[in-house]
């Protein structure tokens, strides 16, 4: 089975960068890493809801919560929430932001 394009990209970008088990990639680099990724997937169609996701037990962080349970269709579900909130600006800006709720992708970043 062949693996996605992404899947070869990244597998491409991960042998070409030789880190030393000292050196770690800067917080705000697996940020804006990320960020890529999601709107990549997102321009190839829609996500997986939040209802969805949080039915195969990931964790959402507070804003996708609330999203998650508000009185909304599935469609409004699966848009990318973490483009609007201020955690993946300041992700990306800063290597240690000030954001810490459980569930975010970026906090888990800063702690890697």
């Amino acid at each position: 089975m062949a693996s996605p394009p992404d899947d070869e990209f990244m597998e491409k970008v991960a042998d070409a960068v030789e880190l030393s088990e000292s050196e770690q990639v800067p917080a705000r680099l697996k940020a804006r890493l990320y960020s890529a990724l999601v709107q990549q997937q997102v321009q190839t169609g829609p996500l997986m809801s939040l209802t969805e996701i949080n039915a195969r037990g990931h964790q959402l962080c507070v804003f996708e919560q609330l999203v998650q349970i508000a009185p909304v269709g599935e469609r409004a579900k699966s848009l990318n929430i973490c483009r609007v909130c201020h955690a993946r600006v300041l992700a990306e800006h800063l290597d240690n932001p000030p954001i810490y709720w459980n569930g975010c992708p970026y906090v888990e970043f800063k702690k890697s």
